[in-house]
């Protein structure tokens, strides 16, 4: 994962220094659409597969966020990170990771994801003998046990169900993909900026 990370890393700060120059020639709607199209995607590609990274490489992640949103603003390295974010709308590295894991989660609760992925995650109500337990009427997932907390927490069973679980029963309740997206979006950037 470090390689891949790394290699993230360089390929953004890369078009980030390469989009600098045509920062001028561009109003600041089209040059943030194309700091999205060209970085930010670049971020997400396969981004659920980063669930569990240390803490210093989600910041390595983050940093290309905050230069790109230097870039969009035109600010200065001094100038306070958060406010700016907050203004484009940006989930933070973690919770856009938290955000694909859970999306695959109810794409495939929903069967609108690849069976080998359907297959991995299993209601609290359908493990034998729990269906008449209290939690049986939740929508929590079940989360299997692992041996090694480095590797095994970072399956995709483990993770996203762990992130299933956290989240509030009126974003794991939605019916539609895009309500549910909506709804998801709007709590992880209260986590993301918390106070706002």
């Amino acid at each position: 994962m470090c390689s891949q990370v790394a290699q993230t890393v360089s390929n953004c700060f890369f078009i980030l220094r390469r989009l600098r120059s045509i920062r001028r020639s561009l109003t600041r709607s089209v040059f943030q659409f194309v700091i999205v199209a060209l970085v930010l995607s670049k971020l997400d590609y396969g981004n659920a597969t980063l669930a569990g990274l240390p803490l210093y490489q989600l910041c390595r992640l983050q940093s290309v966020m905050n230069a790109a949103a230097r870039l969009v603003f035109s600010a200065s390295l001094y100038d306070q990170i958060m406010p700016l974010l907050h203004r484009l709308h940006w989930l933070r590295a973690p919770q856009r990771i938290s955000f694909k894991l859970t999306v695959l989660a109810f794409r495939c609760l929903r069967v609108l994801a690849p069976t080998y992925l359907s297959d991995s995650l299993r209601h609290v109500a359908d493990l034998p003998g729990r269906q008449r337990l209290r939690s049986a009427s939740s929508v929590h997932l079940a989360v299997p046990q692992t041996r090694l907390q480095t590797v095994g927490d970072r399956t995709f069973c483990v993770a996203a169900a762990k992130t299933w679980n956290s989240l509030p029963s009126e974003v794991t309740s939605s019916v539609t993909l895009s309500t549910f997206k909506q709804k998801l979006k709007t709590c992880l950037f209260s986590l993301s900026f918390p106070g706002t």
